[in-house]
């Protein structure tokens, strides 16, 4: 696969992606290395995963991260209920060292993401979600996988990768990741897409779309980002969900009224909605619309061009 294959085929799944990334997401594919991907809340970074999950053609198995993450809910767990079912059929009928042996065979263990995905005979895409919120004890147990393609298990000895997975890491940055991760994986920082790229990604997202209001709501979603006053900046689901909440009721203009009756589908606390009311009076931007343009006191007509 060259360059311009993976970009058509993202493209096929609606991603909007520029050269660099799609280039680092074909090198990283081709070496075999892990791809770490950070940036903010809700810009994409989970997305990339899906998305070349569809694009290759691979099941896409996801491992999301929590603090206190452990091997038993990430890696392999054995079937307690089972052996001991076994060993209360079988206790009398077996040789009590085989019958222990055959306690820890493939009959009873129960697979989770990671073992899973190297499990695979068909290379699947792993996401490995949110990593910054496992703990630094489970950052350092991924390292064998990420390095090796392989993981140990106690009772079974170690288990090499049957395929090679794509692995895709994703980071919030709530905490520093340790070097020796960042080391064994290749790097991504996303950033909130510019005006253009968002009115691309609505483009791309909301099929036949009114073009005068996918302007509007880029424009409007980047004074929301753009101000101090809004705590937790709205993603680019929240963007595509406005327009559709918008669509649904027939608007084709973003007024002043047209924003505060939906801007539950983009700001989600009471602070946030608090925040936002000044903007989309106008108080903020010179006419409401959250397009940034003052028109003179004129009011807003929206008959100003916006440049793609």
């Amino acid at each position: 696969m060259d360059i311009e294959t993976l970009k058509a085929k993202l493209e096929e799944e609606k991603y909007v992606c520029d050269d660099q990334l799609v280039t680092t997401l074909l090198v990283a594919l081709k070496l075999g290395r892990p791809l770490l991907i950070e940036g903010a809340a809700g810009v994409g970074k989970t997305e990339v995963a899906k998305v070349m999950a569809a694009a290759l053609d691979r099941d896409l198995v996801r491992l999301q991260c929590y603090e206190g993450l452990d091997e038993s809910k990430a890696l392999y767990e054995w079937n307690y209920q089972k052996q001991l079912l076994s060993i209360q059929v079988q206790m009398n009928r077996r040789d009590p060292d085989e019958l222990t042996k055959s306690l820890f065979s493939d009959e009873y263990l129960l697979e989770r993401p990671l073992l899973q995905s190297i499990r695979s005979e068909k290379p699947v895409v792993l996401l490995i979600d949110e990593i910054d919120k496992a703990d630094e004890e489970f950052e350092a147990f991924l390292l064998e996988l990420l390095s090796e393609m392989q993981v140990t298990i106690p009772e079974v000895g170690v288990v090499k990768a049957a395929s090679i997975p794509f692995v895709v890491l994703t980071s919030n940055r709530t905490r520093p990741l340790s070097e020796a991760l960042r080391r064994r994986c290749a790097y991504l920082y996303i950033q909130y897409p510019d005006l253009n790229k968002e009115v691309a990604i609505i483009r791309a997202k909301v099929p036949n779309v009114n073009e005068h209001l996918a302007v509007q709501v880029a424009q409007a979603i980047h004074a929301l980002r753009d101000s101090e006053a809004i705590l937790k900046k709205p993603s680019i689901a929240e963007t595509l969900d406005w327009v559709a909440a918008l669509e649904a009721l027939g608007v084709s203009d973003l007024t002043p009224e047209a924003a505060r009756q939906t801007m539950g589908f983009v700001l989600k606390s009471s602070d946030d909605l608090d925040a936002a009311a000044p903007l989309l009076t106008g108080q903020g931007n010179g006419c409401g619309c959250g397009c940034g343009h003052d028109h003179g006191g004129e009011g807003c007509g929206h008959h100003h061009h916006h440049g793609q």
